[in-house]
This record gives structure tokens, sequence and C-alpha cells, in this order.
């Protein structure tokens, strides 16, 4: 006993830590995990990652494929009014076919598969695109070359400043495309400003150079919250997709269970069948020369031994039929044949069985019941192996001088219950679910003779369920158990409506006036 202590407690630690083991474990799969990502991505993010942000790169440069030479044209149209507008729409072309090349290239990635994608080569195609998308832009500086107007530097200022914003937001999930699309044009036209050398000049490349390192730096917050978003994303999915393994997983154990079962049940249902064949022959032999009716014995202990037989054989028999009524009700062939029964009969009639069994060994057998008791719809045949295997049970765990009570009453919502309570050694409470479950035995049943299979009680909750009722135990260690057994209320006779039947009149219809 004191080695076994320590190894049940050895155990219990184990089993908890058994999660904390695994969560540590899985953390640290998932840190390598991380590493290895960050090492093999271009991004410095995750390689996973790098073609969810080039996709959305992609998707954004094409959603603006129309949008973007639209607002080219109304620019050149715009700077048409301070230089010559064969140069504004020169520029505004060229604008527009490098845009083109760009928008063509993301309709390349969009049909590359994506088993054979590529995040450092699509990321240097998409930068050489911008950067000379960018210089397109630039070629707005020589405009105040060609015309020396005051008001140009405004306009050029605007122009860029205008193309800036619409770039850096285009390419908010390609941080290098943002600076290569948009530095070319920033650093021309404020060149440009500087070298007209004004005041106002002064200030607009100033404001320029500022707006470039505050729409980069948007760009790069837009960029970090794109990642985030879809690192959100795969973890959502990756999250769905354990949960989706681990339901499987459930549903395969669970038909394994269920087919194990089912062999279980189809196993016992054939042998109990198998054994109570040739198990027959041998109670009826054994019944012959228990009651000599062939002759008397020359040796008189022949007479015990058959009689020895006779009670094992009647001992085996309860077992297998046990086995077979388990077996039958798991695999759900266990159909009640319901009809108007009385309790009370039925009780009394399994009293009178076990009187005799509970006077061999000097235990007293009361029996009380309730006054004009309805009937009950039921399975009589179900309800007496019931009132049966909980008599059985306290007359056998009862000891010599005790006593058991039978009581048939209503119940508190107005069923009727069967409640058998006896004064033996009752019941550990840490053993009471383990008496509940098939093949389970307690402590004093293990000690005891009639040891019996432990399926006396399974049955009996198995056939309260049918019943659609419920079976409860109550004991206390030196003190006794009680057993319940109760019955809805919709089960009771005097429960059920009345059926009226609605007489068809007859009705004469006279023509006669």
């Amino acid at each position: 006993m004191s080695t076994a202590m320590p190894l049940q407690q050895a155990t219990k630690d184990g089993d908890a830590r058994a999660p904390i083991v695994r969560d540590a474990r899985r953390g640290a799969q998932r840190a390598v995990f991380d590493a290895r990502q960050r090492l093999t991505s271009s991004s410095g993010t995750r390689a996973a990652f790098d073609f969810e942000l080039l996709d959305e790169y992609a998707n954004s440069r094409l959603s603006g494929a129309l949008a973007v030479p639209a607002l080219l044209l109304i620019l050149a149209l715009f700077a048409s009014l301070w230089v010559p507008p064969l140069i504004a729409l020169c520029w505004a072309g060229l604008v527009i076919a490098a845009n083109t090349g760009v928008v063509l290239l993301c309709q390349q990635f969009k049909r590359s598969p994506r088993e054979r994608f590529n995040a450092g080569q699509w990321t240097t195609r998409f930068v050489l695109a911008e950067t000379l998308y960018g210089m397109s832009w630039a070629l707005l500086a020589l405009a105040g070359f060609i015309v020396s107007a005051e008001s140009l530097s405004v306009v050029s200022f605007a122009m860029v400043l205008v193309g800036i914003a619409a770039n850096a937001v285009s390419t908010r999930t390609l941080p290098a495309a943002t600076l290569t699309s948009t530095a070319p044009a920033t650093l021309a036209v404020a060149a440009s400003l500087l070298i007209a050398g004004g005041l106002l000049d002064y200030a607009l490349a100033a404001v320029l150079i500022g707006g470039e390192i505050f729409f980069v730096y948007l760009a790069r917050q837009l960029h970090r919250s794109e990642l985030e978003t879809v690192a959100h994303q795969a973890e959502k999915d990756a999250l769905i997709s354990e949960l989706e393994a681990a339901r499987q997983m459930s549903d395969e154990a669970r038909r394994h269970a269920e087919q194990a079962n089912i062999a279980k049940s189809q196993f016992l249902a054939t042998m109990s069948h198998e054994l109570r064949t040739p198990l027959n022959a041998i109670i009826g032999f054994s019944e012959v020369l228990k009651s000599e009716l062939l002759g008397a014995h020359q040796v008189p202990q022949y007479k015990e031994y058959a009689a020895d037989i006779h009670n094992s054989g009647q001992h085996l028999l309860n077992l297998i039929n046990e086995l077979l009524d388990l077996s039958r009700i798991e695999a759900g062939k266990y159909e009640l044949n319901e009809e108007a029964v009385s309790l009370v009969e039925i009780a009394e009639d399994c009293r009178r069985m076990m009187e005799i069994r509970a006077k061999s060994k000097g235990i007293e057998l009361a029996f009380h019941f309730g006054k004009y008791l309805p009937k009950l719809w039921g399975d009589e045949r179900a309800i007496r192996q019931v009132v049966l295997n909980l008599l059985s049970n306290a007359i056998k765990f009862t000891p010599a001088g005790g006593k058991v009570v039978l009581v048939v009453q209503r119940s508190g919502d107005g069923g009727q219950m069967i409640s058998v309570r006896d004064n033996g050694p009752g019941i550990p409470e840490d053993e009471i679910e383990t008496v509940l479950s098939s093949f389970g035995q307690g402590s004093l049943a293990q000690k005891s003779a009639e040891q019996g299979a432990g399926l006396g009680l399974p049955i009996v909750q198995k056939i309260m369920e049918l019943h659609q009722g419920r079976f409860d135990l109550f004991s206390k260690l030196r003190f006794g158990t009680e057993v319940i057994a109760t019955f809805p209320r919709a089960r009771v006779m005097d429960a059920l409506a009345p059926i009226v039947e609605k007489k068809d009149r007859v009705e004469i219809i006279s023509d006669a006036g």
C-alpha cells in the first residue's frame, strides 16, 4: 500500500503536467518555425506572408489601372495652362506608359502559379518597374527649365504632391516600391525649385521633401497594419485547421469506439446464445439428479453435488442473461413491450420471490406501498427485472439480522417510484461511480462470495432510461444504501388525458315544404 500511493500520486502529477509540457513544446516549435520563416523571407517577416503582401500590391495597382491614367490626363490638362499642351501630353503619355508596364507586370503575377512563386524575383521586378514609373514622374521637373513662370512652381509642387500621395497608397504593401516610385519625382522637382532661387521656391521644396517623408512613413505604417492583418488571418486559419483536424480525430475515435462497442455487443450476444444452449442441458440434468427422479443415489454426497451443479448453473445462467440484456440494450435492440401494469403488484410478486432468500440469511424484508396508486404504462418484464435486481443487491450485501425495506409510492413530480433501502455496510463515496458502471464492482463486492458480474445496476439504469425515468443511488458508509427508480408522471395512467370520441350526427333533410 505504501508503494502504491506514491505511484498513484506520481501518475496524477504526470497527468497534471502533461498539458503544460505539451503547450511548452508547441510554443517552442512555433518559435522555431517563425525564426525559419523570417530567415527564408525576402521581406524579413514570414515567407508565407510574402505572397499575400505582393498579391495585395498587385490588386491595388490593378484596381487603379484606369483611375491613374484619368488622373494623369487631368493633371496634363491642368498643366497645359502654363506649358505647351504638346509637352504636357508627352509627359502624361510617358507616365501612362510606365504605369501600363506596372499593370501588365501585376497581371503576369496574378496569372503565374503559386507553387512557382519566388518572392525575391517578383519583388525585384516590381521595384524596377516602380523605379521607371517614378522616373517618368520626375520628368515633370523639366517644365521648370522650359517655362520660367513663377506660378509654374506651385503647379509642379501640387502635381508631384498628388502623385506622391497616390503612389504611396497604391504601394503600401511593398515599402521599397513606395520609395522608388515617389523619391525620383520629389528630388527632381525639389532640385528645380531650389535652382529657381526664390523664397517661395525654397518653402515649396521644403514642404515637398517633408511630404515625401510623411507619405513614406504613412506607407510603412499601412504596411505594418496590413502585415498584422495577414498574420491574424493566418493564425485564425491555423486555429481553424487545428480545430478541423481535432474534430476529424474526434469523429474517427468516436467511430472506432462505436465499432468496438458494436463488436463487443455482438460478441456478447452471440456467446450468450451459444452458452445458454449447453447450460440449459446442464441445469436440466442436474435438476433430475438432484430430485432423484431416476432413483435414489447410492452415495448421499452425489445429491449434494447435483444441487451444487444446479445452483452454479442457475447462477451462470443469470449472468449470461444479464450479459445478453446489456448487449441488447447497448445495441439499441431492447424493445419495450408496453402495457398498463400495476407497480404495487409487480413489487409484491418480487418480494414474495425474494422472501425465502431473505429469511435464509436472517434478514427482515418489509414492504410499504401507497394507497390507490394508478396503473403505470411500461414493460412488465423489464420493471420486474428492475425490482428483482434492486432487492437481490440489497439482500446480497445486507448482513444477517439486517433489514431491507421496499417502498412503492408517488414521487414528488406526480410519477411513481420504487425505493429499496437497507441498513448494510454502505458504499464508499468514491466507489459509487464504479458501482454504477458496467462490470464495475465495489470493494465489498470483490470480497463477497457472491460477486456477480457487476451488471445489475447498469441494466437498471438502462431500463429506466428506456422508460424516460430516473435512477438514483444514495449511500453512506456503515449506515446503509437506498436506491430509487422513478417513473415519470407521463407514464402514470391518470396523467393521460382522456380520449374523447366525437360521434357523427346524422342530419335528415326533408324536401317537404
